[in-house]
């Protein structure tokens, strides 16, 4: 039977460590181009278009452009791809899902006083898959440094006495207790200390060391799997003024649920140390709720040009996590085989929750509309990522890593461009790019993206059928490990996704 056991509030400080930090942000900030296939197929660049459920994200002024109520429906496949280069090794590990990540609707109401300047009102309905975490990657090659470095760096400053079993306890009471007294530090250092991994300097020294030795390096092994989503319900409200005017606003839901599995092997010791191999098991699940609302406004300047505006509030989550670890060694004790030491302790610890505030979106757009036969549409966006915050402010891990997202983020700019030719008002050929700047200054932990995307639409008249297709790739550098183990591994992302959409309009 597992626990599940609450940390305490007075070490919820400590604990942060292994979760609830900037990368969390990260996460929750880098959004995924999903939506309608039409709005995919044009690289979502629809600030000042409308007439799309999807453009709700850019503008919620959209809905109001809409003549007649709508409903659509989207589903596709999605491909995420890994090369990752870590030492001097090299490997491609990918992944493909199927989605349904879009359903909605916009109802018209006209108004029927000929002489009133509002034209009509429309309320919307949107469910979206905003972001999708499903994602994973293989790192395997070698290093000078070893997981032991992860292990030193948490149990310094303890006595074995302190990290160390009592008599007669399990593995699984002592990390329970020990995380309940002394905090997420020394269960780190138990976890290392009670598998051999690594031992005092001497006795009753607070300093630790390996118990693994090498002459050349290393070798690492890491998978690391994710999945979940954020799911965003919109309820929208908008209206036309005049032949020319559109405005509308919007109230977004989200709930979050994210699920990270880390696998770790460690191996490549020499044939006389007494640690010959280390795995170190870790699962991260993630849940909770946010909300953002937004304003804005799309204007005819002739029937050529048309322009967009637009606001999101900061998106608010509320946030709890709950993690799982374990640790399992093979040691060279001299009896050929070799003792085993395995310590996964039937525990779920429960974080104490938290909250991330994102900043604030400003998207001004641009569109060219000729006639019945084609248009071009350009959007940019404004994200400043330095002004992201994890809350509460008065805990003083949080207050580190709100200063670290200072210091290290900046200001986001997204750039999208979308354009499409029509043929006798049935068929459609669509494409579009899309830039978005790195969160980081320097950006080498995550770098810039670059996406290009095409589609085709037929429409039936009442029935129209949308196939979209987006491909983007963007470089990460992540580290292994936070603290102690932090060798970065190289990891080039690209993307693939194609999308259905069916749309069905109401005269």
């Amino acid at each position: 039977m597992r626990i599940v056991l609450p940390f305490l509030s007075i070490i919820a400080t400590v604990i942060t460590v292994s979760a609830q930090t900037k990368s969390d942000v990260l996460s929750l900030g880098l959004d995924n181009l999903a939506g309608t296939a039409r709005y995919q197929g044009m690289s979502g660049a629809f600030g000042a278009l409308g007439g799309d459920l999807s453009a709700l994200n850019n503008n919620p002024a959209s809905s109001a452009v809409f003549n007649n109520t709508s409903f659509a429906i989207t589903g596709g496949n999605y491909n995420v791809e890994n090369d990752t280069r870590y030492g001097n090794s090299a490997n491609t590990l990918g992944l493909d899902q199927f989605e349904l990540n879009q359903l909605g609707s916009v109802i018209v109401f006209r108004n029927t006083q000929a002489n009133s300047v509002w034209r009509k009102v429309t309320l919307g309905f949107n469910y979206e898959l905003q972001n999708h975490f499903d994602n994973q990657y293989l790192v395997d090659g070698n290093s000078s440094n070893s997981i032991a470095d992860y292990f030193t760096a948490y149990a310094e400053g303890f006595t074995t006495d302190q990290i160390g079993r009592l008599s007669g306890e399990s593995y699984t009471d002592a990390y329970i207790n020990i995380g309940r007294d002394l905090g997420y530090d020394a269960q780190q250092g138990f976890l290392g200390y009670e598998s051999f991994i690594i031992d005092p300097e001497s006795a009753g020294s607070t300093s630790y060391i390996s118990n693994g030795s090498t002459i050349d390096d290393y070798s690492h092994l890491q998978f690391v799997s994710q999945s979940g989503y954020d799911n965003k319900f919109t309820v929208n409200l908008g209206t036309q003024y005049g032949q020319n005017l559109y405005f509308g606003t919007s109230l977004n839901f989200h709930t979050v649920e994210r699920r990270i599995f880390k696998e770790f092997e460690e191996d490549g010791y020499t044939p006389t140390s007494f640690l010959q191999f280390a795995a170190f098991d870790n699962y991260l699940y993630t849940y909770g709720t946010g909300f953002s609302f937004d304003f804005g406004m799309i204007g005819k300047i002739n029937q050529m040009l048309r322009f967009g505006l637009s606001y999101r509030s900061p998106t608010w989550y509320r946030l709890y996590d709950e993690l799982e670890q374990g640790v399992f060694t093979r040691l060279n004790t001299g009896s050929g085989a070799g003792e085993q030491v395995s310590i996964y302790p039937a525990a779920i610890f429960r974080f104490p929750d938290y909250e991330i505030q994102l900043p604030s979106k400003y998207t001004g757009s641009l569109a060219l509309v000729f006639g019945e036969v084609g248009l071009i549409s350009f959007d940019y966006t404004y994200q400043d990522m330095s002004n992201a915050e994890l809350q509460p402010l008065n805990d003083p891990f949080f207050a580190r890593e709100n200063q670290d997202i200072r210091n290290q983020f900046q200001a986001v700019s997204t750039f999208k461009l979308g354009g499409e030719v029509r043929f006798e008002r049935i068929v459609s050929l669509r494409a579009g790019y899309r830039f978005e700047q790195s969160p980081y200054k320097d950006g080498f932990t995550v770098g810039d993206l670059e996406g290009y995307s095409a589609g085709i639409g037929l429409n039936f008249g009442r029935t129209r059928i949308d196939m979209g297709y987006g491909h983007t790739e963007r470089e990460f550098n992540i580290p292994l490990y936070d603290v102690g183990l932090t060798d970065t591994s190289n990891i080039q992302r690209s993307t693939n996704n194609l999308l259905f959409t069916f749309n069905y309009t109401l005269f």
